[in-house]
């Protein structure tokens, strides 16, 4: 059974292991200055076991999302290694999202006992910093590259098999962490009134040359992670030119960016700048409305992210805890990314759900994912363009 925790520690962790004294030491890691909500949809930081046979029929399908799709390819669950022992992974993924994944893993094997504790993934890197060596976590799964970096950097993971790690590009892990699912920073824009070709394919000429009204959502998470992205590939100086411009624009500011692709759908606005699941996520609710997904090139509009996990320097069993992220890249796991929570699947052989180009068509800037963990100088310089945040 998975045991469920927004906070705190169980009793069961207490006695697994002994937390250290750390009077007065208590610490923070650095993902500084975020004020937004989540990421991936994991509310800033979607949602919602074969035996034997050929690989169609022993892959099975977790979540509703959308039908008309064939079983994925990719290894299941039933050809990896069984999961068996005690395991306490911190999610900074949503419950609402990965939820009903995390217990058709534990479903499948009854000799695991898995304890799940949900919070933010910055929340997670301060407490399993703050915990030493007592810390119970075993895994760390992140909302996005930041918080792994950030957890890396202070030296509390360790290095994944690299059979594990060597499933997903090179660009999206390490050493120490691997992503297990993607989102692409995409244009959404309104059918009824635009092209595809009407929009600029430079994320830079949106606020002066673009002709319609933009919206955005300064105060979350994923835009923040856009702008840093932005400060690091074209500097400050152009990035605050950028910043000023959209507020001269009169660009609307949403609370989040699902919302902002719910006013682009209902003509309040024509275009915006949002992870591409949120446009997803609109036609999986109204199939007929009128959004779809531009792309940008090479350029932080184009930035393509990750959440993933790690395994703990102090977990109890490495190789348990390697398997459980083995098992986010089952091709199970990566099918349920794709249809139910929308986000791209980083393993080929599993393709991301809608009209979307795939992960090899798109063109990414060159970015080095932990660096967008650097959050206070893009608030600082959002606040000093006149950005409400």
């Amino acid at each position: 059974m998975t045991r469920h925790e927004s906070d705190g520690r169980n009793g069961r962790n207490v006695r697994r292991r002994r937390f250290l004294a750390a009077a007065g030491a208590v610490g923070t890691v650095g993902i500084a200055g975020c004020t937004g909500g989540g990421d991936g949809g994991d509310g800033e930081d979607g949602s919602d076991g074969g035996d034997g046979g050929d690989a169609e029929s022993s892959i099975g399908q977790i979540g509703s999302g959308r039908e008309g799709r064939g079983a994925p390819g990719g290894t299941p669950m039933a050809e990896m290694p069984a999961l068996e022992g005690e395991l306490t992974v911190y999610s900074g993924r949503g419950e609402f999202l990965v939820g009903e994944l995390v217990s058709y893993i534990d479903d499948l094997y009854d000799d695991l006992d898995l304890t799940v504790r949900y919070a933010g993934s910055t929340d997670h890197v301060n407490a399993i910093v703050n915990e030493g060596e007592g810390s119970p976590a075993d895994v760390f799964y992140s909302v996005n590259a930041g918080a792994l970096g950030a957890l890396a950097d202070a030296g509390r993971t360790q290095a994944l098999p690299d059979d594990v790690a060597e499933k997903v590009r090179s660009e999206f892990r390490t050493e120490q962490w691997v992503g297990t699912s993607g989102r692409a920073r995409t244009v959404p824009y309104n059918t009824d009134e635009f092209d595809e070709s009407d929009l600029p394919d430079d994320i830079m000429a949106y606020p002066e040359e673009f002709p319609g009204d933009l919206g955005w959502a300064p105060s979350y998470g994923s835009c923040q992670a856009f702008v840093t992205a932005m400060r690091l590939l074209e500097g400050e100086e152009a990035t605050r030119e950028w910043l000023e411009a959209m507020v001269e624009s009169g660009a609307t500011a949403y609370p989040d960016e699902f919302r902002t692709c719910q006013e682009i759908a209902d003509g309040a606005i024509d275009a915006a700048f949002t992870n591409h699941y949120y446009i997803q996520r609109v036609l999986d609710g109204n199939p007929n409305a009128p959004i779809a997904t531009a792309f940008t090139e090479g350029d932080a509009g184009a930035m393509f992210n990750v959440a993933g996990a790690a395994v703990v320097d102090t977990a109890s069993d490495a190789d348990l805890a390697a398997n459980f992220v083995r098992h986010l890249l089952s091709a199970e796991a990566q099918d349920y990314f794709a249809r139910s929570t929308f986000e791209y699947p980083l393993i080929p052989e599993v393709e991301p759900i809608g009209d979307l180009p795939t992960i090899d068509e798109l063109d990414v800037p060159d970015i080095d994912l932990a660096e967008l963990s650097n959050l206070e100088p893009t608030i600082d310089l959002m606040r000093d363009a006149g950005i409400q945040i």
